[in-house]
């Protein structure tokens, strides 16, 4: 892959116009999906799809930000890279033994409502996703939903996701 060159004023603008074209990219393809296959059958692949890019996003986090060590500040480090976290403006708020990742911004559900579709259920994508990163940093990683659609929510708050470390290491 070939990078273009940029000066320090285009850097910023490049970076948030590819996530957003990342961001663009996942919502089309799944409303697609839903045309064509219906509602379901999106979800499905969706969680499939999602569940793959987990591992994918996190061996190339750790290979590129030289993530080495275990553990939840492991964990921490890679949602800190992770696309995600600037587009849905993620709040990972870390403790000593736990980290609480909110997500007040969905751009997905966002955009499903202002069309009038309503909220897809993105609870077990997301648990799919976070278990796969979890395999690629620590399996001794618990994660726990909060809530997330099609639970109940604030207004202000599409989900709430903690994350300990598994004390009597059973995964």
């Amino acid at each position: 892959m070939k990078i273009p060159q940029f000066n320090d004023k285009e850097l910023l603008p490049y970076i948030e116009f590819m996530v957003n074209q990342f961001r663009r990219t996942d919502g089309f393809w799944f409303l697609g999906v839903e045309n064509a296959y219906g509602y379901d059958a999106a979800i499905k692949i969706n969680e499939e799809v999602w569940h793959r890019m987990g591992k994918i996003m996190t061996r190339e986090i750790k290979e590129k930000f030289s993530v080495e060590e275990k553990g939840l500040k492991a964990l921490a480090k890679v949602l800190k890279y992770s696309p995600w976290t600037m587009i849905s403006g993620f709040d990972i708020e870390v403790k000593d033994e736990e980290i609480i990742v909110s997500i007040p911004h969905c751009a997905s559900q966002e955009a499903r409502l202002k069309k009038g579709l309503g909220e897809y259920n993105c609870k077990d994508m997301h648990f799919g996703e976070f278990m796969s990163i979890i395999e690629e940093v620590d399996r001794n990683i618990k994660v726990e939903c909060l809530f997330a659609p099609p639970d109940p929510h604030p207004k202000e708050l599409f989900c709430k996701w903690r994350f300990i470390i598994n004390k009597d290491g059973a995964e």
